[in-house]
């Protein structure tokens, strides 16, 4: 089984060391194949392949999650502001991303 994942190394410290592929899983292999892509590698892709896109994006939202998580940036803040914005200035991942799916899953069922 297989889990592709648009993680990008550039997105956060937390996300620097994201691998092309993870295989630390024995049941799955989590692929990031946007994991070298800048921001602009992304919108360039999306122009020259038409590509379609949250419009959400044009309305500076540049990271979107759940609504009540996310929010627009202003001009100058970092792509992730918009993120966990009432948390710690540094923690901008829910978890998904830095837990097993499993570990994940046992906390969503409780």
């Amino acid at each position: 089984a297989a889990w592709i994942t648009g993680l990008r190394r550039e997105q956060s410290g937390a996300r620097a060391d994201v691998p092309l592929l993870d295989e630390s899983d024995a049941r799955r292999a989590k692929l990031n194949p946007l994991a070298d892509w800048t921001w602009g590698d992304v919108w360039h892709y999306i122009g020259q392949n038409a590509v379609p896109y949250n419009a959400l994006h044009d309305a500076f939202f540049p990271s979107i999650g759940c609504e009540p998580c996310t929010r627009a940036i202003s001009l100058g803040e970092d792509f992730r502001s918009g993120r966990w914005w009432w948390e710690d200035e540094n923690a901008k991942e829910c978890g998904l991303h830095v837990k097993s799916i499993d570990s994940h899953e046992e906390e969503t069922k409780a």
